[in-house]
Parts: structure tokens; C-alpha cells; sequence
């Protein structure tokens, strides 16, 4: 198929800023470097702070006053517990992200069960999914899907897009970040995360009715323009300071402008 690709969109800096889940997620991060990254995500206006679990007190308290949205993340990043404790870690990552939530925003990452996806395990797959998605949704949160997809060929992209779309999931999500995959020859791991290929993938087969975000590798300006340009509505960053500062200096600002993207 011939993609047509814009070649500018129309952004300002606040739509910019909506599209980034600021993601506090590397495993070494101390509370302070959390504490640190909720200040960048409340000064930037980002969407949500992406936090694990166990910082969803901490970020309800440092966020308290703002619009910025929380995002725990769900049996992050190999998605391998079973489905009775994602289903329970969901369901209490809502009620504390919601309890004395002046903003009350809160969105769910969670991540498949990979290995069930690689066994053509679709009924189970299909079914976990609709119990998270049912528990979360029935206490005012929405689901994010992350597929991991360094991990899946095109045709396990697919279905698990069918599927999402057939549950109506809110988004439907490229990686963890940390989903990397070993080289055969050297041993070594590396990931590519987000690509223009599987993004495109995921677009045509959730037929325009679920929103998507990317993950992994989103580093520059340049980077979310061709999301945007995609269709994609959210990211992860760790570079929201680098990304948004660069649009401020080529001059997007209060008011939505004509940018280029660069393919």
C-alpha cells in the first residue's frame, strides 16, 4: 500500500505537551529523581506522570493542584503475572489514584501476557484483557494495552488490534521501553520501540476507533512531529524537557502553527 505522509501539522505548544505521558519508570530511579521528573511533568503540562505502583501516593501528593493525569503501569514491563493479581494491582492502583483525587485523572498501562501472544493463546489473551478492561473502566479509569511489539510479528500486531478494538480499549500502546530482544549472533539486547511500520500497523487495524501511543526511542521534536503527523495521540518520554524546549525555540507557542515533518 502507498502511505500518504503529511508534510507539516498544525501544533501548539499545549497540544505538544498533551501527547506526553512523562514516563518515571527506569527501575533505578530514587524518589528524589521521581520527585524531580513529577516537577518536570507539572511544569510542562504534560498529559499524565507514568509512575510505577508504589509511587502512587507520592505522585498524588507532589501533583496535588495540577492537571497533570497519573498513569501507574500494570505487571510492567513482561506483563507475566496472572490475570486474578493484574486485575487486583489495576483495580487498587484505580481507588488510590482516585481517592481525594482533586484532578482525578487516571489512565492504566498494562501489559499483555506476551508468551500467551506468541502461543496463539487468543481466547485467554482476549479474556484477560476484558477482565482489566471491565474492572478499570467500572471505577472511571481507562485502559492503555501495551503489546511490546520487538516481541510480535505483523500478524500478532494485527490480532492484538482486532482485539483491543473489539473490547473498545481506549489506547493501544507500541512497548515498555524495556522490552529488549537478544541478538541470535552477538548475544547482545537492544530494542527499537516505536516504529512508523508497526504504528501503521496498528492504525489500519483498529479501523481509526481506538487512540494509539507510542513508546520507545521518542527522544526529539522531530520524533513526536512524525507521531503526530501519524495519528498517534500520546507517548512516553523520558525527553519531555529537550522536546518541548525545542519547540519553543522554533517558535511554537500559544497559538497552533504550520511545522514540517521530517520523514
Amino acid at each position: 500500500m502507498v502511505r500518504t505522509r503529511p508534510d507539516s501539522v498544525e501544533v501548539s505548544l499545549a497540544d505538544l505537551a498533551q501527547m506526553i505521558d512523562h514516563s518515571l519508570l527506569h527501575p533505578t530511579m530514587t524518589d528524589d529523581e521521581v520527585l524531580e521528573g513529577l516537577e518536570i511533568a507539572k511544569k510542562y503540562g504534560v498529559a499524565t506522570a507514568c509512575i510505577k505502583p508504589y509511587h502512587i501516593l507520592f505522585a498524588k501528593l507532589h501533583l496535588r493542584g495540577s492537571e497533570v493525569g497519573l498513569c501507574p503501569v500494570i505487571a510492567f514491563p513482561h506483563g507475566n503475572s496472572t490475570t486474578e493479581v493484574k486485575v487486583f494491582e489495576a483495580i487498587r492502583a484505580v481507588e488510590e489514584c482516585k481517592a481525594d483525587n482533586e484532578n482525578g485523572r487516571v489512565e492504566i498501562d498494562v501489559v499483555v501476557n506476551v508468551g500467551r501472544v506468541l502461543s496463539g493463546k487468543w481466547e485467554f489473551v482476549e479474556r484477560e484483557l476484558s477482565h482489566i478492561n471491565n474492572a478499570i473502566t467500572e471505577r472511571g479509569a481507562i485502559l492503555k494495552v501495551i503489546f511490546e511489539n520487538d516481541y510480535l510479528q505483523p500478524m500478532q500486531i494485527i490480532r492484538l488490534s482486532q482485539i483491543c478494538t473489539k473490547l473498545n480499549i481506549a489506547f493501544i500502546k507500541t512497548s515498555t521501553g524495556y522490552g529488549f530482544v537478544k541478538d541470535s549472533k552477538t548475544g547482545d539486547y537492544n530494542y527499537r520501540g516505536a516504529t512508523i511500520e508497526h504504528l501503521e500497523l496498528m492504525s489500519d487495524n483498529s479501523g481509526g476507533k481506538l487512540e494509539i501511543k507510542a513508546a520507545g526511542g521518542i527522544r526529539t521534536l522531530d520524533d513526536l512531529l512524525r507521531m503526530r503527523a501519524l495519528g498517534v495521540s500520546r507517548v512516553g518520554a523520558t525527553a519531555t524537557i529537550a522536546i518541548l524546549e525545542e519547540a519553543k525555540k522554533r517558535g511554537i507557542g500559544e497559538y497552533r502553527v504550520s511545522v514540517k515533518v521530517q520523514w
